[in-house]
């Protein structure tokens, strides 16, 4: 399986390992890495059987001034934006992410939060034969996963999992 880690992650995979299937024909990807995997698999000429996206960062919807506040935040102190951002990706479980902390760069926030899921990219991966499973925590601290549910929810099969938050993790 190729999996695709979150912003400021690496090593994260173990934490999914329960929604994850171990094959060569498989790609995953956990937040912004969700993001990566999806343009992968679109841009591949190798078979793909599924893929799977879980907690896909989701900010299309996000007013511009969200987005450079971000960027502000993140330049102000690298350090202390991150380690915000695992702990609101943890919650609501007390789950600790500094094993699998590595510290992203402004590009890659900036690539994370300017991202656009496109419909059309969507229905050409699952138009190949590609299943696309999308998981989504209901508490998530991360993301508004209710807008993100009403994306991907008609194009794909979408799991909301109650009383979960980002990690998918109760």
């Amino acid at each position: 399986m190729k999996y695709f880690n979150g912003f400021s992650l690496q090593g994260e995979k173990k934490e999914f390992s329960s929604y994850l299937i171990e094959s060569d024909y498989c790609v995953a990807g956990f937040s912004y890495g969700a993001q990566q995997a999806l343009e992968y698999v679109y841009n591949s000429k190798v078979r793909i059987d599924r893929l799977i996206l879980l907690s896909p960062a989701f900010f299309q919807t996000q007013k511009l001034s969200f987005i450079r506040t971000q960027l502000r935040y993140f330049e102000a102190g690298k350090e202390a934006y991150v380690k915000q951002f695992l702990s609101n990706a943890a919650y609501p479980s007390s789950t600790d992410l500094s094993d699998y902390l590595s510290l992203g760069t402004k590009e890659e926030l900036e690539a994370l939060l300017t991202y656009t899921w496109d419909k059309e990219k969507i229905k050409e991966i699952l138009d190949r034969g590609t299943t696309i499973e999308v998981f989504l925590g209901k508490v998530d601290k991360i993301i508004d996963a209710q807008v993100a549910f009403d994306f991907f929810a008609p194009l794909t099969a979408t799991y909301f999992i109650k009383d979960a938050g980002h990690l998918l993790i109760r």
